[in-house]
Order: structure tokens, then sequence, then C-alpha cells
């Protein structure tokens, strides 16, 4: 009964209470830079030296962001965000992946504003969309939000250039989203079918580690349509999965919370890990080809590497050999 007065709660707030106005509620909120400083910072990320970037910048690719479990509103956020907005002078990616844990203790409109409108406000501004999925730490209720672009459904599909991306619900994957994603996948032709959720369906983190349930369940429908690549978020660092039954697997839930040494040592599973600091991935989709780069809160870069279209190349290799080309 709590949880469903405290959900009709925020839903209100969402519909009627505006998330900018001048008379927001005073909760205590993280602390984070004042309007001063991220003016500054602003004009920091436009004088900066040109990042390195691994990325072909090819015409008429599709270009997003990846981050996952960002809402805390700490400094560091805020940190990775000026990493972000910096990367964009560079590689001007269209619109972000969030990979669900999308606001942390709270849900009321000072929560959405200090958590996640504050930190991204650069990136809003300059009409970036930001497309979200639900993770264990949000409220259904996310989905009526209009910065998060899910147009009021726990599941969606939209699409850009050759590109599908599928936003599921790994909270419930329950029999309506399931006959949903069967459906939506029958009749998709493009050439990349990319998914986005919270909860990884491989991992080699210590904390958490894959979730197998969830696997049990999309696996075989991933494999059945043609699925290309998963990202998901949950786990607090950044591992590069090796291809599993010919699918690309990513795990990006290091955007506002680190969980450092989190990666078990030799695992089976992973090709590339980083757990010191914080991170987001960028990628570009060029014809048969998805690029990818990693790029930690001090800037640098931790992973990067291109991986072929598998539909396209099934024909010249087996999919269960499936590499990633790193680019050093």
């Amino acid at each position: 009964m709590k949880r469903t007065i405290t959900s009709l709660l925020t839903f209100a707030a969402l519909l009627f209470g505006g998330l900018v106005g001048n008379a927001l509620a005073q909760t205590s909120a993280p602390v984070a830079p004042a309007t001063g400083e991220r003016v500054a910072a602003a004009a920091a990320v436009a004088t900066a030296s040109p990042v390195k970037l691994t990325l072909p910048l090819k015409e008429g690719s599709v270009r997003f962001l990846v981050i996952g479990d960002t809402g805390t509103g700490t400094h560091q956020q805020h940190e990775l965000a000026d990493v972000m907005l910096r990367y964009r002078q560079s590689f001007p990616y269209e619109f972000v992946l969030m990979m669900g844990d999308n606001l942390y203790g709270g849900e009321t409109p000072t929560d959405f504003k200090t958590k996640f409108e504050d930190v991204y406000k650069p990136l809003l501004d300059d009409k970036v969309k930001f497309y979200a999925t639900l993770g264990n730490h949000d409220g259904s209720n996310q989905r009526f939000y209009q910065a998060f672009n899910m147009n009021g459904e726990e599941f969606y599909r939209f699409a850009r250039g050759n590109v599908a991306f599928y936003s599921l619900n790994s909270n419930y994957m329950d029999k309506r989203q399931v006959k949903w994603l069967e459906d939506e996948l029958a009749k998709d032709t493009a050439e990349w079918k990319i998914m986005f959720m919270h909860h990884p369906p491989y991992s080699s983190g210590g904390k958490h580690g894959s979730s197998s349930g969830l696997r049990e369940v999309v696996e075989p429908i991933f494999l059945k349509y043609g699925v290309n690549a998963v990202f998901a978020g949950h786990e607090h660092f950044y591992e590069r999965i090796k291809p599993q039954k010919g699918i690309y697997y990513f795990i990006s839930g290091a955007g506002g919370k680190l969980r450092s040494g989190d990666v078990k040592k030799n695992s089976p599973l992973t090709d590339k890990a980083y757990d010191t600091d914080m991170s987001f991935m960028l990628l570009e989709a060029a014809g048969d080809e998805l690029h990818f780069q990693v790029i930690s809160r001090t800037g640098e870069t931790v992973d990067s590497g291109v991986m072929m279209n598998q539909r396209k190349k099934a024909k010249a290799m087996n999919a269960s050999n499936l590499t990633v080309s790193p680019i050093r």
C-alpha cells in the first residue's frame, strides 16, 4: 500500500508539479558544482585541447553514447558529464542510451533536477536526447518523464538510420513484454538490432554477476531474430564480454557510481574490463561496422574496437568464433 501511494504521488508530481519550477521542495541533495562552476566548466570544455578519437566519423553514420547507473548527482557524476560534453565537440553524438538506475534515493521533482537535469544541462540545452530504461532502483512512473523519452512505456523501440534500439524492462520480463519483443523483432528489417536493459545477461561482477534467469528468457529470442548487441548496467563498472553465441554483450554501469575492483579476476567471460573509475561509451554504427570507444572520468580511452555485423558475415565466418577487433 505504501509503495502504491508513493508511486501515485510521484506520478502526480511528474504530470502536474513540473521539474523546473521556482517552488521546488527543499530536500537534501547531493553536493554538486554551483551554477557558476558549471558555466566555467562548460567554457573550459570549449577551449580544451582536442580529444583523441578512435571512431571513424563516417558520413551518414549513427552516433550515440551509452551510460548507466547515473542518478546520484554527485560531484563525480558532474565531472563525467563534463567529459561527455568535451567529447561531443569532436564526436557529435545524437542521443544517449541510459542503462537504468536513473535516480537513486528518491524521485521528487528535486531529485529529477539535481540528479539529471542539472548534471546534463549543456547536453539537454543542445537538444541531445536521452532514452532511458528502468533499473531496480527506478519507479515505473519514470516512463512519464518527458526527458527520458519513454513515451509512457516500460519497454519500447525506436530507430535511427539502419539501427533499431530496444529498451527492455529487465525488472519484470513478463509474458506481455516477451510477446511484444517477439512481435517487433519478427517484422524488424533493420541491419543492426541493439538491446539495452538494466540487468546484464552475462557479467563477471563479484557483487551481482550474470542475470541467468533473465538470460534464459531473452537469449533464445535474441538468437532467433538475429540481435547483434546487448548493453546493460547494474554492475558499477565497464565490461566487454566475450561474444556469446554470436552476440556482443557490454556492461556500462559506472556513470554515477563505481564498485572498484569488483570484476572477477581471470573470468572466462571477460574480454576487457575497467573498474577503477567511472566511465561511458561512445558508439558509431557505420554500414556493417559498429565502432566503440570507452572513456574514463579523466578523459582517457580505456577500451576501443570495432564489431562486424554478424548476420552479414555469417557466410564468411562461424558466428560462434566472432571476435572484436581492438584498436590500439
